[in-house]
């Protein structure tokens, strides 16, 4: 009564309607080629670069909280089915997501799920024949910065 528990917040983000009230600084819905392929690769590239330069930067911060083994990673998935192997050669197969993974061994909030992530592109639907996403605008957002920040939240 009066509040809204995880489980709804969590099946509130999947509803197909809130696919229209995405950031729209954060991210654009793009119509899904090849082009936007090699723009989606980039991406990945750019954010696992990233990644490992804050990754060695943040570690030792990590560690003096409790926090080992801090990881971050470019994790992908279909349908919400992590596949270790899976490139991003296949980033525009329906429900293909790729997203800044930020973990460590110590105590965290949730123990099924990563400490927390930042989505780089997710082919989301189908609509009237055409093929859409959402990729993480790099125009108006700054990744470095955005998992910087994260990273700063996840020390408190």
């Amino acid at each position: 009564m009066g509040g809204e528990n995880m489980i709804d917040k969590i099946r509130r983000l999947f509803k197909k309607e809130e696919l229209n009230e995405v950031d729209e600084e954060r991210y654009a819905f793009v119509p899904v080629n090849e082009e936007l392929k090699r723009n989606i690769i980039k991406l990945e590239v750019l954010g696992e670069e990233i990644g490992k330069v804050l990754q060695r930067k943040y570690a030792s911060k990590f560690e003096s909280k409790g926090k080992q083994n801090l990881r971050i990673w470019i994790c992908r998935d279909i349908d919400g089915d992590e596949i270790t192997d899976i490139t991003s050669q296949k980033c525009l197969e329906l429900e293909y997501r790729s997203q800044i993974a930020i973990d460590y061994d110590g105590p965290q909030y949730d123990e099924d799920f990563y400490a927390d992530t930042i989505e780089l592109w997710h082919f989301s639907d189908v609509i009237k024949g055409k093929a859409y996403g959402t990729i993480y605008n790099l125009t108006k957002c700054n990744l470095e910065t955005e998992i910087e920040a994260t990273l700063i939240k996840l020390l408190k």
